[in-house]
């Protein structure tokens, strides 16, 4: 029977190369290694619990609480029974070698009667593995090329297709399990201490939340979002994943289900600003240099997403023997939208490489040249039809923010030759800067309904116009943008969040009905707060705040019918608005502000001299 639990219902745990999702009960329902788009070997979250899982819980009927520890990416899930109570602990440890998970557990008050209970199943839930012991106790999972190994004190037996222990834990008594993951046809990997390891990723994340600067009331929430962040990035890389699942629907039941564990190029700028106004200025490097690697080669063949470590071949296809997140077909793997043209991604991609420079951020020597051959294919194709910032499936359309993301192209590239002395054909740019401006003004806005609109020539209205100020097109106090704003609190404003747009008026290519996207209500608050509607702003602020789960994650949407997270979990895009929200309504310097500016950003040399 599919799993029941709630999106919300899972916390993360990950190695900084890939991630798993741990449930209320205990049972940890996905887990792709060693990568984060590698095949899973748990899937029981989308499908049952023949996908493989790995549940860990009392014999008996209990309740459970949990938290992270503080500063953490460690969980803690306490179990109470009526013989007692446990602490079960469950982390990733940063990865040095091997992707490892370490499950602990605690005896606090009596004796608990409990059960291990482990389900392999690796290529999304369909190969079985064969289970055998080695010489040394541990238990060998293998197919084809990989193998799982678990090391435990607890004799553990076959059990209906099962690897099953049952144990007992009293109050002062420690039981411990650690999975590994290799290739299979190496030497099994050395047993390591367990409590070794939770000291390793305890010290790692303290050392490394302990430099988050402050947010004010909004500190807890600013720091959790980042170590989610944190948790999403492929280390050797830098690059950061918008989610660590795929094909969690958008709409329970419904087909908009996506695979979002891969870097998309649209992220950059608010993902650096996040970083760099919370001090992470090392992560604000990386991910600017996987930037500049994977965008690197022909401009014709910019994409709006790559892999991890910067592949671009992302071939989509779905998977039929998985049901889908409570029935929500198709689940799919790989995605399709890489091969589309969306001309936002060029604005992203030139304002995150200018940010990163008023930001004192070590120039890449790559990076100018790869953005002024960009600029010059730009040229030939900002005037052509894409598909958008929400990667429609219905055809190529003129959509007014991806023309405004063209003119931030230019707008980036003059400035960066202004303020860095960078050279460049400097009046080109300027003169398309100023075409582009002119045309959207022209076409996007609606005289009559007095806002810009989706589509040139088109009525509807999208969430992405209330970037207009933060971007620097116009300023917070034009007409036009006031209007905008107020057009969209009356046509996508719902319940108190926004959507993205009328998924039954725009031709999408996909049945209509979809969650609020949680990222476009944070930049309403942004948008708040850019006209002076402060109290507003900060309302509709700590009401998103108030939709993170009980461990502080939020996924890519949020459905008002159901009162529940949709949509893939948790989201890197949510957590990065949710960042730049509060550091605009606590910060002096607000990304939201300085963004479109010429005011400097906080430097990494500010910061070396704050801290001397």
């Amino acid at each position: 029977m599919p799993s029941m639990a709630r999106i919300e219902d899972y916390a993360l745990i990950g190695d900084c190369e890939t991630a798993g999702l741990v449930g209320r009960d205990g049972s940890i329902d996905w887990l792709c290694v060693p990568r984060f788009d590698s095949d899973s070997c748990f899937a029981k979250l989308l499908g049952d619990e023949h996908n493989g899982y790995w549940k860990i819980c009392p014999e008996a009927r209990s309740s459970s609480e949990r938290r992270y520890r503080p500063g953490t990416l460690i969980l803690e899930t306490t179990f109470t029974t009526d013989c007692g109570r446990v602490r079960l602990i469950d982390l990733m440890p940063p990865k040095t070698d091997l992707s490892k998970v370490v499950r602990i557990v605690e005896g606090l008050e009596g004796e608990v009667e409990m059960r291990s209970e482990l389900v392999a199943r690796f290529d999304y839930g369909t190969s079985v593995p064969w289970v055998s012991r080695l010489e040394d106790g541990a238990v060998s999972m293998v197919a084809g090329a990989s193998m799982l190994l678990l090391r435990t004190a607890v004799p553990m037996r076959g059990e209906a297709m099962k690897t099953v222990g049952s144990f007992s834990v009293a109050r002062g008594e420690t039981v411990a399990f650690v999975l590994s993951h290799q290739i299979s046809y190496q030497d099994p990997a050395a047993p390591e201490d367990p409590a070794s390891l939770l000291k390793q990723a305890e010290d790692f994340w303290r050392n490394w939340s302990s430099r988050c600067k402050t947010a004010g009331p909004y500190s807890e929430a600013v720091q959790r979002s980042l170590i989610t962040l944190k948790a999403l990035t492929f280390g050797p890389s830098g690059g950061i994943v918008a989610a660590a699942t795929t094909s969690l629907p958008e709409q329970i039941g419904g087909s908009r289900n996506w695979d979002y564990r891969f870097c998309w190029v649209r992220d950059a700028t608010l993902t650096l600003l996040a970083l760099v106004g919370a001090g992470f200025f090392d992560e604000a490097r990386a991910w600017r240099d996987w930037l500049v690697r994977a965008v690197a080669g022909s401009p014709r063949q910019l994409q709006i997403m790559y892999a991890v470590t910067g592949e671009r071949r992302l071939t989509e296809w779905e998977v039929p023997w998985l049901s889908g997140y409570e029935n929500s077909k198709p689940v799919r793997i790989g995605n399709a939208a890489h091969t589309q043209l969306q001309l936002d991604v060029y604005g992203e991609l030139m304002d995150a490489l200018y940010q990163a420079r008023r930001g004192g951020l070590r120039e890449n020597k790559r990076a100018w040249a790869v953005q002024c051959a960009l600029l010059d294919h730009l040229k030939s194709i900002w005037s052509q039809p894409d598909e958008g910032i929400w990667e429609v499936r219905g055809g190529a359309k003129h959509f007014t923010y991806s023309k405004i993301m063209a003119w931030v192209a230019y707008d980036r590239a003059i400035k960066s030759a202004a303020e860095f002395g960078m050279k460049g054909r400097v009046e080109e740019w300027e003169a398309q800067r100023a075409a582009i401006h002119d045309e959207v003004c022209r076409r996007g806005y609606d005289l009559e309904r007095k806002t810009f609109v989706q589509v040139y020539g088109e009525p509807q209205l999208d969430a992405s116009l209330l970037l207009i100020p933060a971007v620097g097109f116009l300023p917070p106090e034009d007409p036009r943008v006031i209007s905008t704003i107020q057009a969209i609190e009356r046509e996508l404003l719902q319940d108190g969040f926004v959507r993205r747009y009328d998924t039954g008026a725009t031709k999408d290519g996909l049945p209509p009905g979809e969650g609020m996207f949680l990222a476009c209500s944070f930049w309403l608050a942004d948008a708040y707060h850019l006209i002076g509607r402060d109290a507003e702003a900060k309302e509709l602020f700590e009401r998103l705040l108030a939709l993170r789960n009980d461990v502080g994650l939020l996924s890519e949407e949020y459905d008002i019918s159901r009162r529940r997270l949709v949509g893939n979990f948790p989201q890197a895009f949510s957590h990065i608005a949710l960042v730049n929200t509060a550091h605009n309504l606590t910060h002096r310097e607000k990304p939201s502000e300085h963004r479109g500016s010429k005011r400097a950003l906080p430097s990494e040399g500010d910061e070396a001299a704050r801290s001397d």
